[in-house]
């Protein structure tokens, strides 16, 4: 299955090869990560890199990863996606810092959801958030998740716990 999303300023397509430096460049930007996860090794970088490799389809056991261009420019400016498990689909997105601030991620998330929504009827979206990351969900409320459980110090990123604010639509 050839994913192909777009939408109004943003074409999304499922990572390749070609987006390997991109990824790990985005991985190890603490200003992309500091709410995020602890910065991952290059092993790790390379491990989640390669797991999302495989093409996607709806048996898939892997993330359906999905890297966001500008249609205007051809810039990289993030990734998205998600990975089901039991009949719910746990979605994601980092987007590049110089992009934050122009409504990306959620034009992203909102034409990621639109297109699981026909192919996938009957999946639930969830998506956890590190407490204090503000942005990610106003991101979230705007696509209409809401919140609906808060775990006390689930989460460890630099030395400090963390509680996960989980939201779902």
């Amino acid at each position: 299955m050839k994913i192909s999303i777009e939408s109004r300023r943003l074409h999304m397509r499922q990572i390749n090869a070609s987006d390997e430096c991109f990824f790990r460049a985005l991985h190890r930007d603490k200003r992309v990560t500091h709410l995020c996860f602890d910065t991952p090794t290059d092993a790790e970088i390379q491990h989640r890199f390669v797991q999302r490799l495989p093409p996607w389809n709806i048996t898939a056991s892997h993330w359906l990863c999905l890297t966001i261009v500008e249609q205007e420019t051809g810039k990289k400016i993030g990734f998205t996606g998600f990975i089901i498990e039991d009949d719910k689909a746990e979605v994601g997105y980092l987007i590049t810092p110089d992009c934050h601030g122009y409504g990306y991620a959620t034009e992203s998330l909102q034409a990621l959801l639109t297109w699981a929504q026909s192919h996938l009827p009957d999946i639930g979206f969830e998506a956890t958030v590190t407490d204090g990351n503000t942005q990610s969900e106003r991101v979230l409320s705007k696509c209409g998740f809401t919140q609906i459980k808060r775990v006390p110090d689930a989460f460890r990123i630099n030395g400090h716990w963390h509680d996960d604010v989980i939201y779902a639509r």
